[in-house]
């Protein structure tokens, strides 16, 4: 029989995590109770807090004693990430469900983040209508609003609490397995001003029998693609769309982290790299844009998006972190370099042309792995010539099959 672990502090919200476990068990599904509270449970749980507490090398005596909570959300939080995975790993639960203000998320959403792709994972939260990238990451954790407190049982909080509890149910009755139909699975990246480019590399790619991912390079797209490498569900990757680095570099709003372009590397797995969008650095609608860059070489992609056109001085320094990177890879690896342009709107005639800024970049680059095993390809092409695309798509297949 399926099982759900229900995973809260049982001391203060035992009546709402009651509430829920009896919702699903009402669907004929079983459940797993573990307490992630201090004190004594409204509700026995299966899996006391101390056993959360000692994962992680904690006390739960000594840590009620203290009366800290940050201190018993950090020792708790560590016991979930280590003891949840454990407890999947053994078959004890199939889905997992939780409910918190800020503290209970917190304290629940790393255990959930540890578990698999594809694990049903339901998070009702005070904090799920605002920026929920700090508990989601890179997972699929699905974040549902409280609307109210996640305190007491009301008309409001019974709807909500039941109508999740029916939504992990559901998941893990219905759950679909990750099935592979015997096609290498290739990742890349695309933004919206190297499209062309993208597309048609992908198409090659699938007409030769290859399964290919999207990642839209826009921060949370790049931190994905990154994971799933490290997951080991890629066995290629095109990252033809690095503009991340961009971002991270200069302070837009779409970076991905200094971890972009390492996973691939550490993996030993296949990857062409190339240089696409790195003429802009991304910043919300224009009123947002930092002051000090009011100056530069701004365009206004769309009401929300305003691009900014990175300078000389700016490629060298994301030439250089690319190169690093790269240089550092065990897998065989190809650097594409498209001399006529790197994005949509950075060819001749176009907003941000800049031959100058782009050969800053190039010259970064070549420099930087003039020592490595890297190979550098350089075609007098834009990034989104056909041509181009489809010598990437067939150099990744080269390294592949090698």
């Amino acid at each position: 029989m399926k099982k759900i672990a229900v995973l809260g502090t049982f001391d203060t919200k035992g009546k709402e995590l009651n509430f829920i476990k009896e919702c699903i068990e009402e669907q004929g599904v079983q459940t797993l109770c573990i307490n992630t509270g201090v004190f004594d449970p409204v509700v026995a749980p299966d899996i006391s807090s101390a056993e959360v507490a000692a994962a992680a090398g904690g006390d739960i005596h000594a840590i009620a004693e203290k009366r800290d909570r940050a201190t018993a959300t950090e020792v708790l939080s560590k016991g979930t990430q280590i003891l949840i995975p454990k407890l999947y790993a053994e078959g004890k639960f199939d889905g997992i469900i939780s409910i918190g203000g800020s503290g209970g998320t917190s304290l629940a959403t790393p255990a959930m983040r540890a578990l698999p792709l594809g694990v049903p994972k339901v998070m009702v939260s005070t904090m799920a209508s605002g920026d929920v990238s700090p508990y989601v990451g890179t997972s699929d954790i699905v974040m549902i609003p409280s609307v109210v407190d996640a305190e007491g049982l009301n008309d409001i909080s019974k709807v909500i609490f039941s109508n999740a509890a029916n939504a992990v149910t559901g998941m893990v009755k219905n759950r679909k397995e990750l099935e592979s139909d015997g096609k290498p699975l290739l990742a890349a990246t695309m933004f919206g001003v190297t499209t062309p480019c993208v597309k048609a590399a992908e198409e090659y790619l699938q007409e030769q029998g290859y399964d290919v991912l999207v990642f839209h390079a826009t921060g949370t797209g790049g931190r994905c693609m990154e994971a799933l490498i490290e997951q080991g569900f890629i066995k290629g990757v095109l990252d033809l769309t690095t503009t991340e680095w961009c971002d991270e570099v200069v302070g837009g709003v779409l970076n991905a982290g200094p971890d972009r372009l390492t996973a691939a590397g550490k993996a030993g797995i296949p990857q062409v790299v190339s240089v696409g969008a790195l003429d802009m650095v991304n910043f919300g609608p224009m009123d947002t844009v930092p002051k000090e860059f009011k100056d530069r070489n701004l365009y206004k992609h769309n009401p929300t998006v305003t691009l900014m056109r990175t300078t000389p001085e700016e490629l060298q320094t994301i030439g250089s972190e690319i190169a690093t990177r790269l240089s550092a890879a065990t897998g065989k690896t190809t650097l594409m370099l498209p001399l006529k342009g790197v994005s949509m709107i950075d060819v001749e005639g176009q907003p941000f042309y800049d031959a100058v800024a782009d050969q800053a970049l190039f010259d970064t680059l070549k420099s930087g792995l003039s020592d490595s095993d890297v190979e550098i390809v350089e075609m007098d092409t834009d990034i989104n010539d056909k041509e181009f695309a489809v010598a990437a798509a067939k150099k990744l297949i080269e390294l592949l099959q090698a």
